[in-house]
Parts: structure tokens; sequence; C-alpha cells
């Protein structure tokens, strides 16, 4: 306990700027990021960087410094010792408990797959161009997340009658075009209560970088990355979900003809669950390959719906004329991704590689994603454009 505790203090800063480096955080987007040293930035501010897919899928779990990382404004370095998390709303005491009271309590380790609802937006954009993050298809990754749960947490306030909707807000500062306010998301109480849910302390062993969270976050294990939120400061207890632009305005799904000016936000729910997905890692687009049997690697999604995991992969190299069964690998694990590989046959020349799932319940991903203008939840087979000689 108290080791860990010095570790946290470590990665405030307090003891120096080298130890604050050797924990991967930075007061810049210029400044060193060892946590995140393998990552393709594409955006400097807000910070956006995401990895090498070929180095995304060499493990199960994703090494910190391979993580994506998605942030909306600042990233803010929080002091340890005075951090606190204020739980109110329709709670019977509102408590306020600080990163010792979070590390004391009983803590609970689990792997998850986070992923941002964005991820593949590139390519929606080649369909036709949409605002965002120009994410390839390595906007996510998988962690051991460990912490207390979140409903252990919500007990010790106490929860009221008429609670349905848990609303998490950031100690981080995001600039609106009206506005500055902090990061938010929230969920529906159901998914609070479940035993995957966790506000963690550490991840892959360790204190939360400054990137990823520190001291605290959201982990919500099948939901969009958006409703893991960083910084964690505040937890409201409401009858309604949240009132934060990213709940109440964006992180939505908008039908293919909306665009930003004819659309009503307020008639549209938020997206929760993430959507069955697959991509293939490597070889990358544009590789060179040489032509006969090659081996494709890449990861498999599941919905992100309890009890719902990926059954079959298949892979083809040409276009989906004919497909290939892929082999698992690694771990399986509720709210986690399945890493898979599989041999095909190129011929010399261009050749495009495909990939689709198919999860336990029987759907298969489609083969067109519904466009939209925000880019979100692209699902559809992932291709892969390579020369073979």
């Amino acid at each position: 306990m108290r080791a860990t505790r010095r570790e946290f203090i470590r990665a405030t800063g307090m003891a120096g700027a080298a130890l604050w480096a050797a924990q991967g955080g930075c007061s810049s987007p210029g400044a060193a990021r060892d946590e995140v040293d393998e990552l393709i930035t594409r955006q400097e501010t807000p910070y956006n960087a995401e990895p090498r897919l070929d180095r995304l899928v060499q493990e199960w779990i994703t090494p910190t410094k391979s993580f994506y990382v998605r942030s909306h404004g600042t990233r803010p370095a929080v002091d340890a010792g005075g951090y606190r998390l204020s739980v109110e709303g329709l709670v019977d005491k509102p408590t306020s408990f600080s990163l010792e009271d979070l590390e004391g309590m009983r803590a609970v380790s689990r792997p998850a797959t986070l992923q941002c609802a964005g991820n593949r937006r590139l390519e929606h954009s080649k369909v036709k161009p949409v605002g965002g993050v120009q994410w390839d298809a390595g906007a996510i990754g998988t962690a051991e997340w460990k912490g207390p749960r979140l409903a252990d947490v919500l007990a010790k306030a106490g929860l009221k009658s008429g609670a349905k909707h848990l609303w998490f807000e950031g100690l981080d500062t995001v600039s609106l075009k009206d506005r500055q306010t902090a990061f938010g998301g929230g969920v529906p109480i159901e998914k609070a209560m479940r035993p995957e849910t966790l506000i963690a302390v550490t991840m892959n062993g360790r204190p939360l970088s400054r990137e990823h969270g520190f001291p605290a976050r959201t982990i919500v294990p099948g939901f969009i990355g958006a409703r893991s939120v960083k910084w964690l400061g505040r937890i409201v207890v409401s009858d309604h979900p949240s009132e934060n632009n990213f709940v109440a305005r964006d992180y939505k799904m908008f039908p293919p003809e909306a665009t930003p000016e004819t659309v009503k936000p307020e008639q549209f729910g938020p997206i929760y669950e993430m959507v069955l997905g697959s991509a293939i890692c490597s070889p990358r687009a544009g590789d060179q390959v040489t032509a006969g049997r090659i081996t494709v690697r890449g990861y498999a999604v599941p919905p992100g719906e309890a009890g719902a995991s990926v059954a079959r992969v298949e892979v083809s190299s040409d276009d989906g004329k004919t497909w290939t069964p892929a082999r698992f690998q690694g771990t399986r694990s509720d709210f986690a991704w399945q890493l898979w590989e599989a041999q095909v046959n190129v011929p010399g020349g261009p050749s495009t590689l495909v990939v689709r799932a198919t999860d336990s319940k029987g759907r298969t991903q489609p083969e067109q994603a519904s466009w939209n203008f925000k880019g979100y939840l692209n699902d559809s087979w992932h291709r892969v454009r390579i020369s073979g000689s």
C-alpha cells in the first residue's frame, strides 16, 4: 500500500521532472512522452495518437506505450495528495474520496478493451469527408485495469430511489465554440452496477500515466471509450442522462442524411455499446509482400453487450470472393478483443485483403458501414491493399 502510494506521488512530478517523465507524463505536447513514444500523432492539440497497427497486435495486453491516447482538451497534472472524487446527486450521503480512500478499497483487476467510437474514421472520410480525429484502425487497445468496483464506491454514498443514470466529469478543460467545459460521460445505472465497471487507479500494473487519466478514471467495458472518463473528479447520480456536451450533443449516432446544420441532437440517444468489428494489422496498407502464402494478423472485438463474444473471423485475399477461417491467438476474456491470424495466398501484383467477424449470436459485420458525419462506429469489413512481388 505504501509503496503504491509513493509511486503515485512520483507520478505527479513532485519528486522531479525525471521521475515524472518515467511515469509517462508531460507538461506540453512537445515534451517527452516516454509512455507514448511508439504512437503516431494524429493531432497535437489536443493530443491524440495511435500505434502502428503491426505493433498493436504483438501482445494480447497492449503495452502502455502502444495504447492509443484520446484527449478532448487539456491533460491536467493532478496533485495526488490533494485529489478528491466527489459523489453527489441522488445519494443518501454526498461523499468525497481521496486517492488513498480509493486505494484502500477492495480492488478488482480485469482486462478490458477500450475503443474510440471514431476508430477507423479515416475510412468514412474516404467516402465523404467527416470531421474529427482521422483515426486509422489503431484507436483501440486492451489493458489490465485495477481499482474498486464503481458499485462499491456508490454503496458508500447510498443510492436514492429514482437513480437511473450516472454522470462522470473529468478534471480537464475542453474548449467548445461557445464556452469552456469539462469532458463528461455517463452510463445507465444498470451498467454502473455491473461487476466489470471499475474506477481504475492502475493500468498494466502501474499507476495511470497522465495521458491515461492519473490519478483515477472510469473503466466501462463494452461501452465506447468516451464513457471511460479520465482524470475523474465528480460523479453525479441522476434520474436522467448527463447534460454534458459529450453526452447530450456529441457521441450520438446520426443518420446518413443528417448534417451538422440540420441535425437536432436531442432527438437521438447517446452511444453506449461498441459494435462488432475487426481489422487487419499486418501486413499494413501499401506493404509489398512476396507472392505466395503469407500470414495475416489482426484483432476482432465483440459487441458491447454482456455475454457477447467473437465466434469466427474470416480473411479473404481476393476482396471478399473467397474466405479463409482465421485461428484465434492469445487469451479469451469477456469485454476484450480477440487476436487472430490466418494464412492466405496472394498473387503477384496488387491485391486486397479483407477481414470480417461473426459474433456468438450469429451476427456478421456488414460489407459497408452506415456513413455518418461524425464518423462513428465503423463496423464494415476492413480492407487492406497490398502488392505481391
